[in-house]
């Protein structure tokens, strides 16, 4: 028995896939559930990086000292003025969701911009591909892109292991959704 069940239908992340197209840029209005605060020293500089880099988008803004960025829907973000930024990355980082067709543009925009300031992409165990990018402010963003899934993949066998199945693989997962 398993208490992991699908609830997809709740996220704007698409299917995985080779093919998947990201959710238009979502401009509503929402009680955020999560957000991140970065304190910048170069607000103007760091919302370009956000904006041209990450793929994020300019929400709204006071001037002179915050600026609302997001991407989908529940990945927002505050840059806010402030005196000066850490002087190197924090071990913690912050991960947005994208798709796969997104992770090499979104590494050449922000290599283009920053050329030290990507790692990846590279796989991970849990079946998907990441891209680690450090922000002018030093933050740590891992975009992450899930890759198709392949039921008989070493990541696959990993998942099921610790629970987590997909959908109509004869576990009693259905019963939640």
């Amino acid at each position: 028995m398993s208490d992991h069940y699908s609830a997809f239908e709740i996220s704007p992340v698409p299917a995985p896939g080779p093919d998947a197209v990201p959710p238009e840029p979502f401009r509503g209005i929402y009680g955020m559930p999560a957000f991140v605060t970065v304190p910048t020293s170069d607000l103007a500089a760091s919302a370009d990086f956000w904006i041209r880099g990450l793929g994020f988008f300019d929400l709204f803004s006071i001037p002179g000292r915050l600026v609302h960025l997001r991407r989908w829907a529940f990945q927002d973000v505050l840059l806010v003025t402030a005196e000066s930024v850490p002087e190197r990355p924090p071990a913690m980082s912050v991960g947005f969701a994208c798709v796969l067709g997104q992770i090499d543009d979104l590494a050449e925009a922000c290599r283009a911009m920053r050329p030290d300031s990507v790692d990846g992409p590279r796989d991970t165990p849990w079946n998907t591909r990441d891209l680690e990018v450090i922000t002018p402010e030093n933050a740590r963003v891992v975009l992450t892109a899930a890759k198709p899934f392949d039921p008989d993949s070493q990541e696959a066998r990993d998942l099921a292991a610790i629970g987590i199945t997909p959908p109509g693989a004869g576990d009693d997962n259905e019963e939640h959704a």
